[in-house]
């Protein structure tokens, strides 16, 4: 018993650990990366991920696993950008309309993946993929390949207009992040994303309509992807084909990282939060002390590795799949 509530204690406060050891690792060869403008940056770079890490978090949460975000998000940003022309340009006209739109469409896109996924009976990772490279292309096609520059200044504030250092657009990433914990944490389709990926079939049996369940969890997701393309668009003011390009690494990387259990039932969107943090660190750390990109990537496969390591009981496995 010991040594299991050893095993859950460093499982639970690993990643918490790692970040504060990179923190002091980075500050310690240059003391320039403990600054507030340098922490304003990996705030800035860490808010659009997270709002994918999030929604990725709710489906690994279920057991299942969701590759659709680039497509999601790309597509997300390519619609807010036309729309938001089209509709006046600017918040104080009625372009406003564009952002709930925009996410209505990213609930629709989720809706149609968990479809794709659940109603098919195709694997989760599968019907993802292919639906990512669906968005993809539609976001290509839509655009051609051109750029849609959103120059308002309003909407722009969302980088621009700071507050003790940070941009407007971190403190609404907190707001989301609040409401995805008071979902995961304190509603009853938060406990079930749980009891999903605990164990499916009793939760079937408990009289649980895992189909529904799940269909939601990627609508949720589908959410939260465009609320990444609006802050990726608000960041650089620019809408493209290619927003959505990287999410799926970084996403994946920052829940695994961060302690969520790839097979399901275990973690929680604070965990993806340090993840997130902990790859971003690692991404400003590298370039404040001058390392090249791949020192970067083979530092977080080596987080990954470990952090699969560290949350698997081995024991329990006779398969390697």
């Amino acid at each position: 018993m010991t040594r299991l509530i050893t095993r859950q204690k460093l499982i639970q406060w690993a990643p918490f650990l790692v970040l504060v050891v990179l923190m002091l690792v980075f500050t310690a060869i240059n003391p320039a990366f403990f600054s507030l403008r340098n922490f304003g940056r990996i705030a800035i770079s860490s808010t659009p991920a997270l709002m994918v890490a999030i929604g990725v978090t709710f489906i690994i949460i279920m057991g299942s696993i969701d590759l659709s975000m680039e497509g999601t998000i790309s597509v997300c940003a390519v619609v807010f950008g036309y729309l938001f022309l089209q509709w006046g340009g600017t918040l104080f006209s009625s372009a406003w309309i564009a952002i709930p739109v925009t996410l209505l469409l990213g609930a629709f896109l989720g809706l149609l993946n968990g479809a794709v996924h659940v109603l098919l009976r195709i694997p989760s990772f599968m019907a993802s993929l292919a639906m990512g490279f669906v968005g993809t292309g539609l976001a290509v096609m839509m655009t051609s390949g051109e750029k849609i520059f959103v120059k308002d200044d309003a909407f722009r504030s969302l980088v621009t207009l700071r507050y003790f250092g940070f941009p407007v657009m971190v403190y609404l990433a907190l707001l989301a992040l609040l409401i995805a914990w008071l979902i995961q944490s304190y509603t009853t389709l938060g406990r079930n994303f749980y009891a999903v990926g605990g164990g499916e079939e009793l939760a079937h049996a408990s009289g649980l309509n895992v189909k529904r369940v799940r269909i939601t969890g990627f609508v949720l997701a589908g959410v939260f992807y465009a609320l990444a393309a609006l802050f990726a668009v608000g960041k650089i003011g620019i809408a493209e084909s290619i927003t959505g390009a990287n999410f799926m690494f970084i996403s994946i990387t920052s829940v695994v990282v961060g302690g969520v259990a790839l097979w399901g039932g275990t973690g929680g969107v604070l965990n993806s939060l340090v993840g997130v943090l902990i790859v971003n660190v690692i991404d400003n750390g590298m370039v404040v002390i001058g390392l090249p990109d791949y020192v970067q990537d083979g530092i977080l496969g080596v987080l990954v590795v470990t952090a699969v390591v560290l949350s698997t009981d081995r024991r329990m496995i006779s398969v390697v799949k």
